[in-house]
């Protein structure tokens, strides 16, 4: 027979009730959904290759798992599953970013935009960095006088190189003369640094002003930032110039400007998962039979 104090407990034992275990059924998944955004926000993120302005390091279709621990990760820059932007904050990274660095950012948008758009990840080679003059003449990259090596898998997809007298209006800044192929110089923006104003170059910086928190205008000769008639301009922010290694198929400073160093979330490790991104999912069979073996494991560089 089971003893009196046996019998004692299991009378003042309670059932539990719906009620409780609803709660702490949502409360776990509370904590997982913590850890997951904790994990995401500061280590590690899942990145999937939407475009080929990579290749041939990073193939589209590729899924990268994204250190953001080596820079200092941050807290989301948006409210999770919408675009609506929130302020963030980053820790303290184990290094610098460096030239040469595969890098994840957030796009700072069409050179000509103003405001910022919807949060689109972006991934290209950290080319520049703050306070570096970036100048290409032929295709050749140069860093502060000196040739920027060239990534391992570098690549030109057209056959001839666009002449330097040939410039295309759609380069950043607006107003240069530059091309892909013969551009620059420009310097990349270093906080501090300042950028002298006038009537003739006020077009090239305006956005990069306006993004940076103020108003600039143009009255007559003289240029305005937030009322306030100026020559020059202080740099508030470090930035970082990026290049697409499918240079000729690759939208990226060239095109639309600087990269705010703050706005750089990681570098990718490695390629864990890689098949055809146009095939729909209803095609399962197909889709399975895009797997990309060969590039699961790769290791970026």
């Amino acid at each position: 027979m089971p003893s009196k104090q046996k019998q004692s407990k299991k009378e003042t034992e309670k059932p539990i009730t719906l009620t409780e275990k609803t709660i702490a059924f949502f409360r776990e998944i509370g904590i997982v959904l913590v850890a997951v955004l904790i994990l995401n926000s500061f280590v590690l993120a899942s990145f999937e290759v939407p475009t080929g302005s990579m290749e041939d390091t990073v193939m589209t279709g590729d899924f990268l798992f994204v250190n953001k621990f080596i820079f200092g990760g941050s807290t989301p820059y948006a409210i999770p599953l919408t675009s609506i932007r929130i302020p963030h904050f980053r820790i303290p990274g184990f290094r610098s970013i460096q030239h040469g660095d595969v890098i994840v950012f957030d796009w700072p948008g069409e050179r000509d935009l103003k405001g910022k758009p919807p949060q689109t990840w972006y991934l290209k080679r950290c080319v520049g960095l703050p306070g570096d003059t970036i100048v290409i003449v032929n295709r050749v990259v140069y860093v502060n006088g000196q040739v920027f090596p060239n990534p391992p898998d570098l690549k030109f997809q057209r056959m001839t190189t666009l002449p330097a007298d040939l410039p295309r209006g759609v380069l950043f800044p607006r107003g240069s003369n530059f091309n892909e192929d013969n551009y620059g110089p420009v310097i990349v923006p270093k906080k501090g640094m300042k950028i002298q104003l006038n009537a003739e170059n006020f077009s090239s910086w305006d956005v990069f002003i306006f993004r940076e928190g103020h108003q600039a205008e143009l009255n007559g000769e003289r240029v305005l930032i937030d009322g306030k008639e100026t020559t020059e301009y202080v740099v508030e922010r470090d930035y970082a110039f990026g290049m697409g290694d499918n240079r000729d198929d690759s939208l990226d400073s060239r095109f639309w400007g600087f990269i705010p160093m703050e706005d750089i979330i990681g570098t990718p490790m490695i390629v864990y998962w890689s098949w055809d991104p146009n095939l729909p999912i209803y095609q399962l069979v197909d889709k399975i039979k895009s797997i990309n073996f060969g590039r699961i494991g790769k290791i970026i560089r």
